[in-house]
């Protein structure tokens, strides 16, 4: 399986701005869709955002406008720049292909938004 290693999470208060990042080790990262999923506590993980090899993006209705995934492949790195951050965007958030694999699912990143 792939290695994926999720940073950039943290504490802030509402309306605040976190850049998460997820550097892959597969040696073909810039053919794959990759995606950002997150999971609350007591709720089943969901999938945030996409972003395909051509550089087209999808993202769940409750992040459209507010969130940005973007890719860097000479850095084999996803991207996710969340803005006008909620309470309800608390959640673990990982990085994974989409389709996602099973084995690749690591420890992710912990998000926090509250006063």
């Amino acid at each position: 399986q792939v290695q994926l290693v999720e940073s950039g999470g943290g504490l802030v208060q509402p309306g605040g701005s976190l850049r998460l990042s997820c550097t892959a080790s597969g040696i073909w990262f810039s053919l794959l869709t990759m995606a950002w999923y997150r999971q609350a506590p007591g709720k089943q993980r969901e999938l945030v955002a996409a972003i395909t090899q051509s550089r087209q993006t999808t993202y769940a209705d409750s992040v459209k406008g507010r969130f940005t995934i973007s890719r860097d492949n000479a850095k084999n790195t996803v991207y996710l720049q969340m803005n006008s951050l909620q309470p309800e965007d608390t959640a673990v958030y990982y990085c994974n292909r989409d389709p996602p694999l099973a084995p690749n699912w690591g420890q992710g990143t912990q998000v926090t938004v509250s006063s």
